[in-house]
């Protein structure tokens, strides 16, 4: 018997959804039925973005969103749910990195990336889960589901972005007390921990030649596409991920198996 991902009646919160993976998960999950909630700093793309999954049939809110200040969460969230209804799943996605020598990292490099990638993902988590803690009580059956967006960069440090791969294995420790805390109220929290994906974002770089470099060292000499992503993020957002609670999952293709 084959299990098809069914969203429908779910509301869907994305952070960072307005380029790289948080655009791609907003669409993979406006396409299993979801209504999703497009959010963050960058409104213009938001717009474009949030016409496009119209387009497709789907069903799109959007929320100005900066993760790094703490009543910029809370009015998001507010909003969210005023526009789309209660939220049934975050995608905590947002992240920012900067590459250098960590004896060349300012306080100022140092709280741009802890701010966004750690603070900014604990915080926008501990919101939604507030709410959804509040709806399990009227509500106990009601199935939630947090999945936070880490890295192979969390469980194995690469070179140039140390303070990126710490912010990261912050995240993969705070999915698992997220997860030890919360699963009594029937919020599943997990974290899917990508390798090298190509994204309009870092395109140019891998056809770079200290870009081609690198994906000569991996496994199997390529990068991730956001689609290898799809079938992780359905089935971690969906009800069939009951028994996934505080599980890592590392998709890379095999980077981190050597």
């Amino acid at each position: 018997m084959g299990i098809e991902v069914n969203l429908n009646g779910k509301v869907a919160l994305v952070t960072g959804a307005s380029s790289g993976l948080g655009s791609r998960f907003a669409k993979i999950l406006a396409e299993a039925g979801a209504q999703v909630v497009l959010a963050a700093r960058r409104t213009e793309r938001l717009k474009e973005l949030r016409a496009e999954i119209e387009a497709a049939g789907g069903a799109a809110h959007m929320v100005t969103l900066d993760v790094t200040d703490y009543a910029s969460i809370k009015s998001a969230l507010a909003h969210a749910e005023t526009e789309a209804g209660h939220i049934d799943i975050l995608i905590n996605n947002s992240g920012v990195s900067t590459t250098q020598r960590l004896v060349d990292v300012t306080p100022e490099d140092y709280q741009f990336v802890m701010d966004t990638n750690l603070r900014g993902s604990f915080f926008v988590a501990q919101e939604a889960a507030k709410r959804m803690i509040m709806r399990a009580k009227s509500e106990p059956n009601r199935q939630h589901r947090i999945v936070n967006i880490a890295s192979v960069a969390g469980l194995r440090v690469l070179s140039q972005i140390g303070v990126y791969c710490m912010s990261k294995a912050g995240v993969v420790q705070m999915t698992k007390a997220m997860a030890l805390e919360w699963g009594r109220y029937g919020i599943n929290v997990n974290a899917i921990c990508p390798g090298y994906i190509e994204t309009e974002i870092n395109r140019e770089y891998f056809r770079s030649e200290s870009g081609r470099k690198l994906v000569d060292m991996l496994p199997r000499k390529r990068v991730g596409q956001p689609e290898d992503l799809d079938g992780l993020l359905l089935l971690l957002a969906s009800d069939e991920s009951r028994f996934l609670n505080g599980a890592i999952m590392t998709a890379d293709d095999g980077m981190s198996a050597f």
